[in-house]
């Protein structure tokens, strides 16, 4: 008995202490990574700093969280290879043996190297951050979640949708500095296009003195001429320059103020074709006399 407690004592004077040692030191440096990646983030104001400082808050941010994860699994494969020796395992062979799975995996898990490798690029071309709206292939949405491994996007059905970034060839980022929209309005071909033009100059006019949505525009709406002639009447467009993700609410906005002006100018629209059967009666034949 006395035996048993004499080396599980100089077990925990010994090995013990350098275990303690080796968690603590491990524990220190992930707190010391966490407090260096967290000083990463520029914070911006939410209301007053401008749309620049809060991409580069959303962009430092996810660096900092990837920084963070990377060198967290590094300090504890470490922090691990150096507590085997303690309880008496040779770490040279487990290094070794490391080794030949890691070149083995590397071979198997090729697609799984082409994730990261993309995923680095991503963020550090600063492609999109995690807050972006963004269309990879079909998918459109809001990019949720970011790694070196994968993209998470919320799309408009609300679905999580997850696409490993090596299978990203190409992406639209639709939330960077400006949108453009173009509004078509057909007008029928019985009407006076001049008067329509003038309509739609005056809707323009209008929009941009607009102190609601002055803010929100960055060139026009400006009328750019006769786009197209049909059965249906001319087609007409508008183009309007906007703040990013704000052309949605602006397109809206100037198809109600253009069926309003048109309709107040009695202007009819085009786009429906009215057509008329007219049935006639069959001539009377004379009747032949005998």
């Amino acid at each position: 008995m006395t035996d048993h407690v004499f080396k599980w004592t100089e077990f925990a004077l010994g090995h013990g202490t350098r275990l303690l040692t080796i968690l603590l030191i491990a524990l220190l440096l992930i707190r010391v990574l966490r407090i260096v990646t967290r000083r990463l983030i520029a914070v911006a104001g939410s209301e007053s700093a401008v749309r620049v400082a809060r991409m580069r808050e959303q962009q430092t941010r996810t660096l900092a969280g990837i920084l963070y994860s990377g060198g967290t699994a590094i300090i504890v494969v470490v922090a691990i290879l150096m507590a085997l020796p303690e309880f008496g395992f040779n770490v040279t062979p487990v290094a070794a043996a490391a080794g030949l799975v890691s070149l083995s995996i590397g071979f198997g898990a090729q697609h799984l190297v082409h994730d990261f490798i993309n995923g680095f690029f991503t963020v550090l071309e600063d492609q999109y951050v995690v807050g972006d709206i963004v269309r990879i292939g079909d998918v459109v949405g809001r990019v949720e979640h970011l790694t070196l491994r994968r993209t998470v996007l919320r799309d408009p059905q609300g679905s999580l949708v997850t696409i490993p970034n090596g299978e990203i060839n190409k992406v639209a980022n639709l939330s960077r500095d400006w949108g453009q929209v173009f509004l078509d309005a057909v007008v029928a071909s019985d009407q006076p296009l001049d008067e329509a033009l003038n309509a739609l100059e005056a809707v323009s006019s209008e929009f941009r003195a607009d102190p609601a949505w002055s803010p929100l525009l960055l060139d026009g709406p400006r009328v750019l001429g006769v786009e197209s002639l049909s059965a249906n009447g001319t087609t007409v467009r508008l183009q309007v320059r906007t703040a990013a993700m704000r052309q949605d609410d602006v397109a809206r906005e100037l198809r109600r103020r253009v069926q309003m002006e048109l309709t107040g100018r009695g202007i009819r629209l085009g786009g429906v074709q009215r057509m008329q059967l007219v049935v006639t009666e069959p001539e009377a034949r004379p009747i032949a006399r005998q």
